[in-house]
């Protein structure tokens, strides 16, 4: 009888209830430390590429952990991996670690007030995207791992990446960056996971889908030319502002005039309007930029080649030329998908983590994102964490990229569950 109830015992302990709430124990274990790591990044921002304070704080945790550390990765990216005590497969699992040029609105004792350089201009800089909790998150992660490595199989690639919002103009970076100086060179990782807060779920949920989450992104840039002349004699010049006004005016009828949107959604936006230095007198050339987003590959190609016939053909019917960048090269993000199977197989893990009922099915979204690179390389899984307080009209929530973007602390535990249950879930469950 003693032999049977010890058989039991050992049956019930190595059960998939039991290693749940093994995992849910070593989650609430650090979520203190993962609390503190949030705050202390929040109040120390900084843009992509510079990360050096981020960067030293993740690589002496990681060091301290007994993790092999490798620092100054595409600039100042790190990278930690742990081997488990049984053989299995490679997980790699991302964070990004970037902040951007926004200046922080929100009330908070910790608040951001560093102020930076970006594009030659002083500008504020906060955690407007969420990367702090990202960053946080992936430490807690690592830490409650590293307490399981005697038992756990496989191995684990910790990716703590720069740059995701972007490099500085001139420069390379991000996980493109990454790849290129041989990330995946030695061995590609069995799977990659990811996750991102986000304002469109409340604290507590988690949103997934398979297949297209995240839009393909591009960047066009368009320089348009006139005569410069005073402001009082327009006709003795050619007015570029005008031109560019019409260009950006006539293209907005390419996305919704000119393409089958009731297949795919498609954006395109002009975020940069320059141009001129005085009041009265008429420039000679004006800039625009703008942003593509796509899902389908023919759709992105179709879209390129619209806007540069409008560009060209608005600007020689008002005697301006133009000189295009449509798109811009080496500035583009693939579309972000979720592996099918993968997805499939790592849902429940998510439904165990937070419950069922909290895992909600999303729509495609038109933000981009550069995790696309790494799940174009290995089957990927990237997921939402909600972050506005529970209560809260959705339509209300400061979106990410706001100065007043807010985070209910609680999706810092959401997080790090999830992303515990279904990094060990898939360990265990071999390749």
């Amino acid at each position: 009888m003693r032999r049977i109830c010890l058989a039991l015992v050992a049956a019930l302990a190595a059960s998939p209830a039991a290693a749940a709430t093994d995992t849910q124990s070593a989650a609430a274990a650090v979520d203190a430390q993962v609390l503190a790591w949030r705050r202390d990044i929040h109040q120390h921002p900084e843009l992509g590429n510079r990360e050096k304070r981020t960067a030293k704080l993740i690589a002496d945790h990681l060091k301290k952990l007994g993790l092999d550390v490798k620092t100054g990765v595409a600039h100042t990216g790190v990278i930690g991996r742990l081997k488990g005590g049984r053989p299995g497969p490679l997980l790699a699992i991302r964070a990004d670690i970037d902040a951007l040029p926004v200046t922080e609105e929100v009330d908070l004792p910790f608040a951001s007030k560093v102020r930076s350089t970006y594009a030659g201009q002083d500008v504020g800089v906060m955690h407007a995207c969420g990367h702090d909790a990202h960053t946080a998150i992936l430490l807690g992660v690592a830490t409650a791992l590293a307490g399981m490595k005697k038992d756990l199989p496989g191995e684990v690639m910790f990716i703590f990446q720069p740059a995701e919002e972007g490099s500085p103009p001139g420069e390379e970076g991000g996980a493109k960056l990454m790849l290129k100086e041989g990330l995946f060179r030695e061995r590609k990782p069995d799977a990659v996971l990811g996750l991102h807060v986000f304002y469109t779920l409340h604290a507590g949920q988690v949103g997934v889908r398979e297949g297209p989450l995240l839009a393909g992104s591009d960047r066009f840039k368009i320089r348009v030319f006139g005569a410069q002349t005073h402001g009082a004699q327009p006709w003795r010049g050619v007015d570029p502002i005008v031109a560019a006004a019409a260009i950006v005016s006539q293209a907005q009828t390419i996305v919704s005039r000119q393409l089958d949107i009731s297949k795919l959604p498609a954006v395109l936006t002009f975020g940069m309007f320059q141009g001129g230095v005085r009041y009265n007198i008429i420039p000679e050339k004006v800039e625009l930029e703008g942003t593509i987003r796509t899902f389908d590959a023919a759709m992105r190609e179709d879209l390129f080649k619209r806007l540069r016939r409008t560009a060209e053909g608005v600007a020689a019917a008002q005697g301006a030329r133009v000189e295009l960048e449509v798109p811009m090269p080496e500035v583009h993000n693939p579309v972000t998908r979720n592996d099918a199977a993968l997805t499939k197989r790592l849902r429940p893990s998510l439904e165990k983590a937070v419950g069922v009922d909290n895992v909600v099915d999303v729509p495609p979204n038109m933000v981009a994102e550069d995790f696309s690179y790494f799940a174009d390389e290995v089957p990927g899984l990237y997921f939402f964490v909600g972050v506005v307080p529970p209560g809260q009209d959705l339509a209300t929530a400061a979106p990410n990229h706001s100065p007043k973007f807010f985070l209910d602390e609680k999706s810092l535990q959401v997080g790090t569950r999830a992303m515990l249950q279904t990094a060990v879930d898939f360990l265990e469950g071999g390749k």
